[in-house]
């Protein structure tokens, strides 16, 4: 696969599904994240709401990790795909580290995101140097990378209740209560911003540029040879 940015219209059934499913996965680890950084800090509100577990079905969101991503993959012309999971609900219980805390939950998201797809670029590059690649199987290194990236981009951008948003309060200084007002009209927001072409080139910059850094890092570890085989 020599573009970056796949069309989801190419694909077949079963590779849509797989995509699903990566997208549901990374999801969850992407909010555990988000608890297990709060957990970490002492803060008890996700572990008594059962968040700090990488059981998919506490971080699932009807309609972010379900009914969102199915409408794209499966009716969308092109590969643009969001997701979010149920947002990890935080208490700061330290006055002292509260914006400190806030900022470092915030990050462990994407962060882990970017995990994922590093982790994936290893692993793949050493499966390869034992037994070349058929398409399907680096098709799905391909897909792994993509959804994270698209995770990472998605999530940082400063619209509430988004990770990026939080960066964006405390630059700001922005109380909490308009905070909360803004994040009512999040959704709303976002399905403007994905309908609007010059948004659309900008994500698919980021996202394309993001991925190449790790599809470049595991064509340098497979040393530029030619991985696949026809399956």
């Amino acid at each position: 696969m020599n573009d970056v940015l796949i069309l989801c219209s190419s694909f077949a059934i079963e590779q849509k599904i797989i995509l699903f499913l990566i997208l549901i996965v990374s999801i969850s680890i992407h909010e555990w994240a988000h608890a297990f950084a709060a957990d970490k800090l002492g803060d008890p509100l996700p572990r008594a709401e059962g968040r700090v577990t990488l059981d998919p079905r506490a971080h699932i969101d009807p309609v972010g990790t379900i009914l969102i991503p199915l409408i794209m993959i499966f009716l969308s012309p092109g590969f643009a795909i969001i997701g979010w999971g149920k947002p990890v609900r935080i208490s700061l219980p330290n006055p002292k580290t509260r914006r400190r805390d806030d900022l470092l939950i915030t990050i462990a998201g994407p962060l882990s995101n970017l995990l994922i797809a590093f982790a994936a670029t290893l692993f793949f590059a050493l499966v390869a140097s034992f037994f070349p690649l058929n398409e399907s199987t680096e098709n799905l290194f391909y897909i792994i990378v993509i959804i994270n990236c698209v995770l990472v981009v998605f999530n940082l951008l400063p619209v509430p209740p988004l990770d990026g948003s939080h960066f964006l309060k405390h630059a700001l200084n922005m109380r909490e209560e308009t905070y909360r007002n803004l994040a009512k009209y999040g959704f709303l927001i976002l399905i403007v911003l994905i309908n609007i072409p010059q948004f659309q080139l900008i994500m698919q910059f980021l996202i394309g540029s993001s991925s190449s850094l790790f599809i470049g890092l595991f064509e340098g570890l497979t040393q530029g040879e030619s991985t696949i085989t026809q399956s």
